[in-house]
């Protein structure tokens, strides 16, 4: 098992009541850091370490809400240092062919899977040089690297977005000791997926990747952590398919 050492850190997790999102802040909690946990969501009960854990309520489209939620992290634990950006929709039925969709649903999509991921940047990037560095790892999808014959364009679309910034997000700010990178999960088991709602649903969607199952939350947050850690200290503007193999077969 991997093990990560977080002790003094501090990071700030999107969508984090629930799937990845929540997994990757147990971990950090379990590695000894800090986390501030953000999501629409109620707070999820029973945290283990939850005296070094700040939870806010709110919607990351709102810049002021999380600018004032990034200033209040800041003054409780006198830095932040990783920003995991997870947060994000996928919604089946309206969220189709570009051709034939709401144009409405279509900029909530891309402001819930990207501006959310705009205003997070710019909130946490100055405490990072505060800090001497930092890093980012922010969550794509495997969808928008192939085409799909029942799309979901706004979502493909906006995930994309995700890479093109990050990658821009490296570039800029390699210099300063502040990495960023993506990482692009293929089919998991959060939330997300409520219509895997049996366990023969899930062995059967399973069977589409060639290691035979669908993917953990906590292997996707093994895999953020990683590329959070001083591991990764060279790595920066990648792009970390976690996938199970299912590319292969496209």
């Amino acid at each position: 098992m991997l093990s990560f050492d977080f002790r003094g850190r501090v990071a700030l997790v999107t969508g984090a009541a629930g799937g990845m999102g929540l997994e990757i802040s147990r971990q950090i909690l379990a590695a000894g850091g800090a986390v501030v946990m953000i999501d629409v969501k109620d707070a999820p009960a029973d945290l283990a370490g939850a005296e070094r854990c700040l939870y806010a309520q709110g919607d990351l489209t709102d810049e002021q809400f999380v600018r004032r939620t990034v200033e209040e992290a800041a003054r409780r634990f006198g830095r932040i240092d990783y920003l995991a950006n997870v947060a994000g929709v996928l919604w089946f039925g309206r969220d189709q062919s570009l051709l034939n969709m709401d144009l409405d649903v279509w900029d909530q999509v891309f402001d819930i899977n990207l501006k959310s991921m705009v205003n997070t940047a710019r909130a946490v990037v100055p405490h990072m040089r505060a800090a001497g560095g930092g890093a980012m790892v922010h969550f794509s999808t495997v969808q928008c690297l192939r085409g799909d014959s029942a799309p979901q364009d706004a979502y493909s679309a906006s995930k994309a977005g995700v890479g093109a910034i990050s990658k821009s997000l490296a570039m800029q700010l390699a210099s300063e000791g502040i990495r960023s990178n993506t990482i692009f999960p293929g089919l998991t088991l959060t939330p997300m997926q409520q219509r895997w709602d049996s366990p023969e649903k899930i062995a059967a969607v399973g069977k589409y990747v060639p290691m035979g199952r669908v993917g953990t939350p906590q292997e996707l947050a093994r895999a953020a952590l990683f590329l959070l850690s001083d591991g990764a200290s060279y790595i920066t503007g990648i792009d970390l398919v976690v996938d199970g193999g299912i590319l292969l077969k496209y």
